[in-house]
């Protein structure tokens, strides 16, 4: 799937970009049994001619009655449509809780710089980071524009100087130098903050 954030996801495939929510359905298939002040009449109307005609519906959001007209075929329609959505929905939910994307989330920006600060992860964690790390650019570094690698430590370790285009050998360049990091012990705040810096000094990450 494209990195889209949820927002932007929900734009496209939405139930109310699609015309399924209650209201869009209502109005589908029915009609609103309606008591309502009518200016040029100047008194109120009620639609009692439906009482009894149709079946009705009223919501329990705002207690509004709809008679409802539709034939049994077009409320089957809108039935598939509905569990449609909801098969959609689901895997939309199992993506964003799966593999690095349960760690970072989406990625959306087209250039970034990862800071690298382990901290006081014992060797192990650190394997383990770096696992999580090689699957972030496998999966969806690869479909952004540029990027880099900052490791927090005693003195700054860059894996190039500039964020680089992204490329299948970048990524496996990447990979590569990151399983060839040492494993050390952690760096102060204050080289932690650098980093940060250092990340946001590249033109093309600030622009």
């Amino acid at each position: 799937q494209p990195l889209v954030s949820s927002s932007k996801w929900l734009q496209l495939h939405g139930l109310k970009r699609n015309k399924l929510t209650l209201s869009q359905i209502l109005s589908q298939i029915g009609f609103q049994h309606r008591k309502d002040y009518v200016s040029t009449l100047g008194k109120l109307v009620a639609s009692r001619y439906a009482d009894g005609l149709f079946p009705q519906y009223k919501r329990a959001q705002d207690g509004s009655v709809y008679n409802l007209t539709a034939k049994k075929e077009l409320i089957l329609h809108f039935v598939d449509c509905l569990m449609g959505a909801i098969e959609l929905y689901k895997q939309r939910m199992e993506w964003l809780t799966s593999e690095s994307r349960q760690i970072f989330g989406v990625i959306q920006e087209r250039c970034i710089v990862i800071v690298l600060d382990f901290g006081t992860a014992i060797p192990a964690e650190f394997d383990l980071c770096r696992d999580a790390l090689s699957m972030v650019l496998e999966e969806q570094v690869t479909q952004i524009a540029r990027f880099n690698l900052i490791r927090s430590a005693q003195d700054l370790i860059k894996w190039q100087e500039k964020s680089a285009p992204v490329s299948e050998h970048t990524v496996k360049s990447a990979v590569t130098w990151l399983w060839k990091l040492d494993h050390m012990t952690a760096a102060s705040h204050t080289k932690s903050a650098e980093a940060l810096l250092e990340a946001m000094s590249d033109e093309m990450v600030s622009s």
